[in-house]
């Protein structure tokens, strides 16, 4: 951890927050160690949806992008294998 805890907190759980407190102290944390983990690892994760979705958002108002995305697109549908439904028509 990342030193001495100076803030205590009470949270209720329901059964399915009380399930993963469960594995994850299974997994030989004690509550107080899967807790902290757990928050810091869900902000982290927040962060980077965040980052995806502003990089994704910046991608989409690009005409270049997009016209460099459909000529991908276009030349693995060339090079590519046949879909399924292809196929079988």
């Amino acid at each position: 951890m990342h030193g001495v805890v100076e803030r205590a907190i009470s949270v209720r759980l329901d059964d399915e927050a009380n399930g993963a407190l469960a594995e994850l102290v299974g997994h030989g944390w004690t509550q107080s160690e899967a807790i902290r983990i757990a928050l810091v690892e869900a902000a982290e994760a927040r962060r980077g949806y965040r980052s995806l979705a502003a990089e994704s958002r910046r991608l989409m108002e690009s005409e270049e992008d997009r016209r460099e995305a459909r000529e991908v697109l276009a030349l693995m549908d060339e090079i590519g294998l046949p879909w399924p439904d292809d196929a079988a028509g």
